[in-house]
């Protein structure tokens, strides 16, 4: 058994309007539609999102440069910069 609160809130005269509005279009209540948009919100919140898939370009040569640490980003951000 769900339990129901009482709350005020205070919305753009605009925006409820709409909402008003849409709610009589898919016969529901303005309640009803404010907990299902509520719902789904936090729903969406809590749903891990699909990684996305990255091609890389990959280029031929014959690795790293000699001396070059891939783990010392100051170092490489000073080998990219000295070529300026």
């Amino acid at each position: 058994m769900s339990r129901h609160m009482r709350t005020t809130v205070r919305l753009d005269d605009g925006l409820l309007a709409e909402a008003k509005k849409h709610a009589a279009e898919t016969n529901r209540t303005l309640t009803g539609l404010i907990e299902d948009t509520l719902r789904e919100v936090l729903a969406r919140r809590w749903r891990p999102r699909p990684s996305e898939r990255i091609k890389l370009k990959t280029v031929r040569g014959t690795g790293t440069l000699p001396g070059v640490d891939l783990d010392d980003g100051a170092a490489l951000l000073g080998l990219m910069n000295r070529d300026r």
